[in-house]
């Protein structure tokens, strides 16, 4: 059975204190009222990892918002794979949306990354998904499809059993939109026979793909009901303890 997992992605945000102070909340509140067997993750800035990761639990893992392909060498402002792993990191977001569309990360470049972060025992989080304009045009499954194939289908079939994905409608975040969940459940199925096609139906029913739109209190009950979603990468709510909570929470009813 795949593992159900909700995983915040606090992005640019929080300083070292109000870190520390948040993470600490969160796995209190996951020790007193979690009692499904879902995972939680908690992504943070690079400045939080060291200190947060002495707080992690086998319940609430941590994990970084990226990392450089590199092994190690002259590369100013960068960190390394076996840097976010010697201070407790287990999990690597890779391939978010602000990562391609900000910083012009291409396929090939996380298709390095995805090694790396493999290489390293770092398990990546990684992210597909289609922008409004995709969306509009059509042909969005051939965009996944693409961001699958040159992204992570260069992996062995036990090298991509150690990979979870993450769904983000780009078009559905911060723009005031929304993805219904039967629209969710849509591209996640289509996803999981996508990877059916390519390393069989077992390893891709054995598959966590996450949703990373918008997904929030209210919604994520809806959300998690659906057949092939797994789990949430969340931003704005994993903020807030309570409402990160209430997200990790939507799982005791499915």
């Amino acid at each position: 059975m795949r593992k159900n997992i909700v995983a915040g992605n606090w992005k640019m945000n929080l300083d070292y204190e109000q870190g520390l102070s948040l993470f600490s909340e969160i796995v209190n509140m996951v020790k007193d009222e979690v009692v499904g067997d879902q995972e939680v993750v908690v992504c943070s800035p690079f400045i939080h990892l060291s200190s947060i990761a002495k707080l992690a639990t086998a319940k609430v893992a941590v994990g970084a918002q990226n990392i450089h392909q590199a092994d190690a060498g002259a590369y100013t402002g960068e960190v390394s794979a076996s840097q976010v792993k010697s201070v407790g990191a287990a999990y690597v977001i890779l391939g978010h949306s602000e990562r391609r569309g900000y910083f012009g990360e291409t396929d090939a470049l996380l298709a390095e990354k995805v090694n790396t972060a493999l290489k390293n025992e770092l398990k990546p989080i990684f992210c597909i998904g289609e922008t409004k304009d995709e969306r509009e045009a059509g042909n969005f499954f051939d965009i996944i499809k693409t961001q699958l194939e040159q992204g992570v289908f260069h992996l062995s079939a036990e090298e991509f059993a150690k990979v979870v994905l993450a769904y983000e409608p780009v078009w559905a975040i911060g723009t005031g939109l929304t993805a219904s969940p039967e629209q969710a459940q849509e591209v996640h199925a289509f996803i999981r026979a996508t990877l059916a096609a390519k390393y069989g139906q077992e390893l891709a029913d054995a598959t966590t793909i996450l949703y990373g739109g918008s997904c929030n209190p209210s919604n994520a009950e809806d959300l998690f009901s659906q057949a092939d979603i797994d789990g949430g990468l969340i931003g704005g709510a994993s903020l807030k303890s309570r409402d990160f909570l209430s997200i990790v929470k939507a799982f005791n009813t499915k």
